[in-house]
């Protein structure tokens, strides 16, 4: 008789860890703690416990030391030896909802943390993520990783237990799939022999798609360690069944595991055939996706590149940025930024990306008056993006007459106020002038020598940041030597100033401007008959029902009806849209309003007001009562712009339903092309689901998708779908693009329902993902043929201003200074190394090879975490098609004003 094949299983020990989920931090972070007090001297003591994962990412190792930093050397001891395996990630991610750049921020902390503890786990371990980006293996290979381990999103016509990955330049990596999932072999029995009845039966459910070796993950969900597991191997390895099994580290497995005849699957991993893939995660509480866009614009596109670009590296912020980007990169991990977690986890997600973004923030603000100190200029625009570009800015200026090519918003009459008060009352009033009122600049004191003090407020909005410290204690002094002196308080503006808008010219990238309004000649925004018109792009509002008909003049493509807004049921949860069985669609408004509330010359504004009934609620799977709902549509177009820009405000007063803005196409289309991490994605109109999940196309993008002819630009909308589909297979075409502005759900997980058979989480019940409340959406529209990624920076990056106080509060226009010019590529990060250098990291999203031009700069490639390649870079960096590239620039002075 023939003997019987040995086959080699690898047990790895680990546990997933989502700091944040159903429960809050530091609720999770009380039993992390108990399970790392129980495994570490367990390691010490049991050889046959040969390793544990701590599920690859670095977060969970500082919330443990936090509360046990005598245990930081013990750590770090198990982790050179091999008998625990941390890192690479900080946090696990969701790879949809965040920036390319958030990613490479989470490996680089994590990595850069695990070399104080001795190293990284060097496998990119990708477990629960709710399917995966097509740059994946770039971004993995750019950090020396070669190998990934994956789950959902994996699709059916892969049938091997592992394949070969590739990115869209062709990078790819050995990707292993985890047959049913990360806890594959969770919760093993007391006895060896129920070990390899387990076996058996994975075995003979997987066939050679189990592997060999078999690949059996020893932890789940918050699992504690199992002390018994060596005794268990030893037993199923003594009793003569035919597996050896060995208690090991995935990094081992990989190293040992075959490469030859694996399939190759290009792209992105988006599949539920074997794994549900929850889609609904990119639309369930869409105000923390809001709070990600903002936050990871003003970080990457504002704060970062004028601090690299106009703060000395003395000066510069490295701190506060990583800070910012710790809190950004905590974010990331997949329970929190895709919401489907507990109503007080949202609430600390929202709290972060408000921190991150107010730190941006403060950033830019001081870079921009750096930028006004160099330039020379009483008042100067700064672009803080790589391409040169124009656009509208609002200016605080002298006078009430407008200068010529602007647009007047409002005027403040000169005026002087005066009061007295004593001393001490004086103290908090003058401190918060300084403090909270945005349009007082400085205070100044005199005191004369009969003790009055005179007090002026400074009220003319210049841009001065006052030592509130050293003030008070000049006030806190006064007051103490005579509390009830008298302090007269005079309010000073003398003279007449006005807010007005403009539209700048072309400011150079990375650079800035005099600012002044450019003329606008042909590109002015002027009545149209009912609608707007800049001469390049005409908006003509329906008063029926409020919808739009959108005219490109110069590609000559028409877009009629839209700002359909329609309101379906959803009985799902945080993880699926699913309708109830009972469904009602509301799609036309019981009122319209339609006003032209401001006709040029530079911005233009159409206000539509509509009130819709939508059901109040779903019970008993129907949907039930009914609430009257006031949208207001603010329709926008500036002087110069080829893009009709959307604000989208109500107060929710529904639960249980799905809101989406229908926008129909200029041409049919047979797919999409969707922003993802460093680049985009092509997708038809369908999605492969499986027999847990129906496959929903409703799919992710980061800023813009584009079809039929248009292309839809957001602000943290993640979800869109291509709908009105007529026919089927090859011939199917979309009418109609849906972008979810709204999903309202009542719990973390339902049990079963329409769109998926079985639970995905606990049924936690999250009445703040109900989003009742006011809320508000931001899109734009272009049916030209203009590149996205511009369309998505002249959307919603911000054109910056700064102004010296005195003269007409204008500069020269012909003045500009440029600190860095890009060309050829797309820029996805300008920020300052720790050597001091300027990093550069450019990706070709386009499918032809790139030159990308740098303004005579020498430097190296470095690989993504900035390590060097060994490549001199010479005033130029040639791109493969779809790479990602990054460059340690050397030394070099910024161009000087001129």
């Amino acid at each position: 008789m023939p003997a019987v094949p040995i086959r080699k299983v690898h047990v790895v020990p680990h546990t997933h860890w989502d700091r944040e989920w159903y429960k809050p931090f530091p609720v999770f972070r009380m039993q992390l703690v108990e399970l790392l007090d129980g495994l570490l001297p367990q390691l010490e003591a049991d050889a046959t416990y040969a390793h544990f994962q701590l599920d690859g990412q670095l977060a969970v190792v500082d919330d443990y030391l936090e509360v046990r930093p005598h245990e930081e050397e013990r750590l770090a001891r198990l982790n050179r030896a091999g008998r625990i395996s941390v890192g690479p990630w900080y946090t696990l991610p969701d790879e949809f909802l965040v920036s390319g750049e958030t990613l490479v921020r989470d490996l680089r902390l994590g990595i850069e943390r695990a070399r104080a503890l001795g190293g990284h786990m060097a496998v990119g371990y990708l477990p629960d993520m709710f399917g995966h980006i097509a740059q994946m293996p770039q971004i993995l290979a750019g950090f020396g990783l070669r190998d990934a381990v994956v789950w959902r999103g994996v699709p059916a016509a892969i049938d091997a237990p592992a394949f070969w990955w590739e990115a869209p330049d062709g990078t790819r990596v050995r990707a292993e799939y985890l047959a049913e999932g990360y806890g594959n072999g969770a919760r093993l029995p007391e006895h060896g022999t129920g070990l390899v009845e387990m076996l058996d039966a994975f075995v003979d459910a997987h066939g050679d798609r189990a592997g060999d070796p078999v690949l059996w993950m020893n932890g789940t969900d918050h699992l504690l360690p199992q002390p018994h597991l060596g005794r268990v191997v030893a037993e199923a390895n003594e009793g003569g069944a035919p597996y050896d099994v060995e208690v090991t580290s995935l990094a081992a497995h990989l190293a040992s595991a075959p490469t030859d005849g694996l399939p190759t699957w290009r792209g992105e991993l988006r599949s539920g055939a074997r794994a549900n893939l929850l889609m609904g995660v990119a639309s369930c509480r869409v105000d923390v996706k809001q709070a990600a866009a903002r936050a990871e614009r003003w970080l990457e596109r504002v704060a970062e590149p004028l601090a690299a670009c106009w703060q000395p590296p003395d000066a510069h912020p490295t701190a506060f940025l990583h800070h910012a980007w710790r809190d950004v990169v905590r974010n990331a991990a997949h329970d929190s930024i895709c919401g489907c977690s507990a109503d007080e986890v949202n609430d600390a997600v929202r709290h972060r990306y408000a921190e991150a973004t107010r730190v941006a923030e403060a950033i830019a603000e001081r870079a921009v008056i750096r930028v006004l100190a160099a330039s020379g200029q009483p008042a100067v625009a700064v672009n803080p993006t790589a391409r040169d570009r124009a656009g509208m800015v609002a200016a605080i200026l002298p006078g009430e007459v407008a200068p010529a090519h602007a647009q007047q918003l409002s005027v403040r009459p000169a005026h002087e106020r005066t009061i007295t008060i004593d001393r001490r009352t004086a103290v908090p009033v003058l401190l918060r002038a300084v403090v909270d009122d945005p349009k007082v600049s400085h205070v100044t004191l005199d005191e004369h020598d009969d003790g009055l003090v005179v007090a002026t407020i400074h009220a003319d909005r210049r841009p001065e940041v006052q030592d509130t410290a050293a003030l008070r204690a000049q006030l806190d002094a006064l007051a103490a030597a005579r509390p009830d002196g008298p302090v007269r308080i005079d309010v000073a503006r003398p003279r007449a100033t006005q807010e007005v808008l403009l539209r700048t010219e072309p400011v150079p990238g990375f650079g800035w401007r005099g600012l002044a309004p450019a003329d606008l000649g042909e590109a002015a925004v002027r009545a149209a008959g009912p609608g707007l018109t800049n001469g390049l792009v005409t908006v003509e509002p329906d008063p029926a029902d409020g919808t739009l008909t959108i005219t490109d003049h110069r590609s000559g493509r028409v877009a009629r009806g839209i700002g359909r807004l329609v309101d379906d049921g959803d009985a799902g949860d945080t993880y699926n849209w699913s309708p109830p069985e009972g469904d009602v669609l509301v799609e036309r408004p019981t009122e319209v309003e339609v006003l032209v509330t401001e006709a040029g010359p530079v911005r233009g504004r159409i206000q539509i007001d509509r009130t819709y009934r939508w059901p109040e609620r779903v019970a008993h799977g129907e949907r039930v009562g009914s609430v009257d709902v006031a949208v207001r549509t603010e329709v926008e177009l500036r002087a110069g712009e080829d893009l009709v820009r959307l604000a989208l405000t109500f107060d929710n007063r529904a639960e249980d339903h799905r809101v989406r803005l229908w926008i129909p196409l200029p041409e049919p289309a047979a797919g999409s092309v969707a922003e993802c991490a460093f680049g985009t994605v092509e997708r038809g109109l369908v999605a492969e689901g499986g027999p847990n999940e129906v496959g929903l196309p409703t799919f992710p993008s980061r800023r813009f998708v584009l079809a039929g002819g248009l292309t839809a630009l957001h602000d943290g909308l993640c979800e869109y779908e291509l709908v009105d589909v007529a026919g089927e297979g090859t011939t199917a075409r979309a009418a109609t693009m849906a972008i979810t502005l709204l999903r309202s759900v009542g719990r973390i997980s339902a049990g079963p329902m329409a769109m998926r058979a079985l639970p995905a989480g606990p049924p936690t019940p999250t009445p703040g993902a109900q989003l009742l409340g006011p809320r508000r959406a931001d899109l734009a529209i272009h049916l030209g043929d203009r590149d996205p990624y511009g369309l998505a920076d002249d959307a919603f990056t911000p054109i910056l201003t700064g102004r010296f106080p005195g003269g007409d509060g204008l500069g020269d226009p012909a003045a500009t200074g440029q600190a860095l010019g890009v060309t050829g590529a797309e820029v996805s990060a300008l920020t300052r190394r720790p050597d001091g250098r300027l990093e550069l990291r450019v990706v070709n999203t386009t499918d032809a090879p790139a030159t990308v031009e740098l303004g005579g700069r020498t430097g190296e490639r470095t690989d993504l975490a900035g390590e060097p390649t060994g490549e001199r870079v010479d005033g130029a960096v040639e791109l493969r098609p779809r790479e990602i590239a990054t460059v340690a620039l050397d030394e070099g002075a910024a161009d000087r004003p001129s």
